[in-house]
């Protein structure tokens, strides 16, 4: 009994520390749970999109991509998708982030021309670069710099996520044989494209995605470019329109942006930033393999069965179009120092890697098309 007594004070003040550690371990899991700048904060953001719900490509890549975010970031960052209308209208994206109601965007620069015209060159340029060389542009010629140097007052960061590759030139309800054609006709063409199907006569009208085929169902519109046959053959356009024109003049190589709201990316740690910042330039890569791939099979379809007509642009047309196109170009500098910056990286790039692309990427597919040596002797 004495000898209980003697450890009765140790005991306790075993007790009393187990406690005080069992108390401690309690704070630092729940710190680590619920702490701000905790490894395992969850952090919940939204992402709003210019396009339909489930279009495929543009409308689904967003989906996949908040889908890897989550699983890379074991759920601490969870992102939630909404197509266009869902929480604001497809040409409201930018205004929205910028204000912090989403933290990121989906979409396409040329749509926000109203408010900031240069910003269409961060997505296409007619006759301009293809996809391939905006990339090599944009990550390794000064382009994202400049993009994001353009966003920066709006508060915003953008990323490239993607691209279509050359596009179609569109649907017509009429054959275009001539520049004549075009005069009067009502198009549905946004960005730069628009623009120089003006200056030739025609009436471009902006539209978003969900509205196109009613409206060339219902005769609001004569024609319109879409994307490619991948997402033409979802919308069901060639039920409504007779003749497909190529090649795609107004977008051969159309980047699709992210934007995330400057505030919100600095919120996050330096973990998570890397995360999305890969998983934004992998669907940069797996958008433009997912177009390639299944626009070739789309038009496939199109052509055997339902019989669509396939129309190359008469050259007379597509000469007056370019033509057009540098003046539109070069008017967009204005006299904002950052726009001339813009534009004169842009051409500088351009010029380079076409003068490249002539004796290879130009010149090989040249020589792949060329016929065999013996059919060109008639042997």
């Amino acid at each position: 009994m004495k000898t209980m007594l003697r450890l009765l004070p140790s005991l306790l003040l075993t007790l009393m520390l187990a406690l005080t550690l069992s108390a401690c371990g309690q704070d630092t899991e729940r710190t680590s749970r619920t702490g701000e700048d905790s490894p395992a904060a969850v952090y919940h953001w939204k992402l709003i999109t210019t396009w339909p719900k489930n279009l495929p490509a543009l409308g689904t890549a967003p989906e996949r991509m908040a889908d890897r975010i989550r699983e890379m970031s074991d759920g601490r960052l969870d992102i939630r998708v909404y197509g266009a209308g869902e929480l604001v209208g497809a040409f409201e994206v930018f205004d929205a982030v910028s204000r912090g109601t989403a933290e990121m965007g989906n979409g396409a620069s040329y749509y926000w021309r109203s408010k900031l015209p240069i910003a269409a060159v961060f997505s296409s340029v007619p006759f301009g670069m293809t996809a391939q060389e905006m990339n090599g542009w944009l990550h390794y010629g000064g382009g994202i710099e400049l993009w994001r140097e353009l966003y920066e007052p709006f508060g915003l960061i953008p990323m490239a996520a993607g691209n279509t590759g050359v596009q179609m030139g569109g649907w017509f309800n009429r054959e275009i044989g001539s520049l004549e054609d075009l005069k009067g006709l009502k198009m549905r063409i946004p960005g730069l494209g628009g623009e120089v199907l003006a200056r030739v006569g025609g009436v471009p009208v902006t539209l978003p995605g969900s509205e196109v085929f009613t409206s060339l169902q219902t005769g609001v519109i004569d024609a319109t470019e879409w994307v490619g046959p991948y997402n033409d053959l979802t919308f069901g356009l060639y039920t409504v329109a007779k003749y497909y024109y190529y090649p795609g003049w107004q977008e051969p190589g159309a980047t699709i942006e992210s934007i995330v709201n400057a505030d919100a990316w600095a919120s996050l740690p330096k973990d998570l930033q890397a995360i999305l910042a890969t998983a934004v330039r992998f669907a940069n890569d797996d958008v433009l393999a997912e177009f390639t791939a299944r626009n070739a099979e789309a038009l496939q379809t199109l052509v055997r069965d339902h019989g669509v007509m396939l129309r190359a642009f008469p050259p007379d047309v597509l000469d007056a179009l370019r033509r057009e196109s540098a003046v539109v170009v070069a008017g967009l500098a204005g006299d904002d120092p950052l726009h001339a910056r813009i534009l004169e990286s842009q051409a500088a790039f351009t010029a380079r890697v076409r003068a490249y692309h002539e004796i290879t990427e130009h010149a090989y597919l040249n020589a792949r098309s060329a016929p065999p040596a013996e059919a060109r002797d008639g042997t």
